[in-house]
């Protein structure tokens, strides 16, 4: 809002310094700035609130070391982070943005789901929570709106690269001296509809949904949205219960988001620009480096919370503040053109959700062939998620903590490594 107010006061009256509102990194800086304000004040605030109300988490008893202390510790946290969100992107950003407009659309659904499981959980006495059917609904529900506008809508668009930017050789200047000249790429001049994502480890960097359903028919490559919206429906899902998954242990989901973001942030901010997406032959997606503005804030927003929510935690995020974390990633990295990098850059979510699947196919398999008294005395792991796996072999939480944290920024270089591997 503020973007509009002063580019209006700038061409108006002319007002001193703003114009600087048009500047996506000034923006961006203040958001982030905003966020950490947000969440480091306001946020102690909410967790009074929160432990006035005597919304508690109530754990469940695994045998974990230091697990007892956490109990009645305030949750719902979420709302920390979502407010750390929300308000700088509706201050900073052009709320305008058909990217801005989904990413809000998406932070308040799944953020609003999470709330309904916290508040089923904590209200209703009920653990289980919301069941899982509606969970899935929900976050199939976002996926296919989330699809629909990424397909539909007009200023979702990409502009074709023609040719690379090129090097001349070295030529003799009027002065006698050696200059080399370099010819910019060449992009078409009006942006077009279509269905290339990035791609790692290929030569062309780039897949286009269509193919997968052109072999059916001449024409067939205009249904590839056929292709790509249950791919977006499956990334939102996979991503937002990843994190919500990886959040069991005091500032891991927190922490590893805040790495993802400043990725995503990164290529954001290239794909909107013409110089770096040809350097690093990727699409250049216009209006997508607003979202800077959106991610930042994001970042912000981890960041701040991670100072309630380390070891010991003050508060816990709930699904409230995971599920909503996920679905953001997703939602971003798919508005970017860049879900296919999600396994690597998310690699932290993905172990953790591929490890609680692996021990529950193992056990039914163990208890199928060889009866349940064996199956549970020989599992796959201590414990599922990997977190408390490492938990039951002694682990302190900080330890594990800080160790995927190491293992998030590894695989966030590797995912820009990628782009280069071909």
């Amino acid at each position: 809002m503020l973007y509009y107010l002063f580019t209006y006061l700038n061409k108006a009256f002319d007002f001193p310094g703003a114009g600087v509102f048009n500047y996506i990194s000034f923006r961006a800086a203040f958001a982030l700035i905003t966020s950490l304000l947000i969440t480091l004040i306001f946020g102690k605030r909410i967790i009074e609130v929160i432990r006035k109300k005597q919304i508690g988490e109530t754990i469940r008893e695994l045998g974990l070391e230091g697990q007892a202390k956490k109990s009645g510790t305030p949750t719902m946290g979420g709302l920390i982070i979502i407010a750390g969100i929300v308000i700088p992107t509706l201050l900073f950003a052009k709320v305008l943005n058909v990217y801005i407009i989904l990413m809000l659309i998406s932070t308040i659904w799944l953020g609003a789901l999470g709330f309904l499981d916290d508040y089923i959980k904590v209200f209703k006495k009920n653990k289980e929570g919301l069941q899982g059917k509606f969970k899935i609904v929900g976050q199939v529900g976002i996926g296919l709106i989330v699809g629909c506008v990424l397909y539909f809508h007009p200023d979702v668009v990409v502009k074709e690269r023609l040719s690379k930017a090129t090097t001349d050789n070295f030529s003799i200047s009027n002065t006698g001296e050696k200059q080399q000249t370099t010819t910019p790429a060449k992009y078409a001049d009006k942006p077009s509809k279509n269905l290339k994502t990035t791609i790692p480890f290929l030569k062309d960097n780039e897949l286009d949904y269509g193919k997968f359903i052109s072999w059916a028919c001449d024409d067939c490559a205009k249904y590839g949205w056929l292709i790509f919206i249950p791919m977006v429906i499956l990334v939102v899902t996979a991503v937002s219960n990843g994190a919500n998954i990886t959040d069991g242990i005091d500032g891991l989901a927190a922490g590893s988001s805040a790495i993802i973001g400043v990725v995503l942030g990164i290529f954001a901010y290239v794909s909107g620009n013409t110089i770096f997406a040809d350097y690093l032959n990727i699409m250049y997606i216009p209006y997508s480096s607003e979202l800077v503005v959106f991610i930042a804030a994001f970042i912000g927003a981890c960041v701040g919370f991670l100072w309630y929510n380390s070891f010991p935690a003050q508060v816990f995020m709930g699904d409230t503040g995971s599920l909503a974390i996920g679905g953001i990633i997703a939602v971003f990295a798919i508005s970017i053109r860049k879900e296919l990098l999600v396994p690597i850059l998310c690699g932290v979510f993905v172990v953790e959700s591929l490890t609680v699947i692996l021990q529950v196919y193992y056990f039914k398999y163990q208890k199928k062939k060889r009866g349940l008294e064996f199956a549970q005395t020989h599992r796959l792991f201590k414990m599922a998620p990997l977190h408390h796996h490492y938990q039951k072999k002694g682990f302190h939480e900080a330890k594990i903590v800080m160790r995927f944290f190491i293992i998030g920024i590894v695989l966030a270089v590797f995912t820009f490594v990628t782009l280069k591997l071909r």
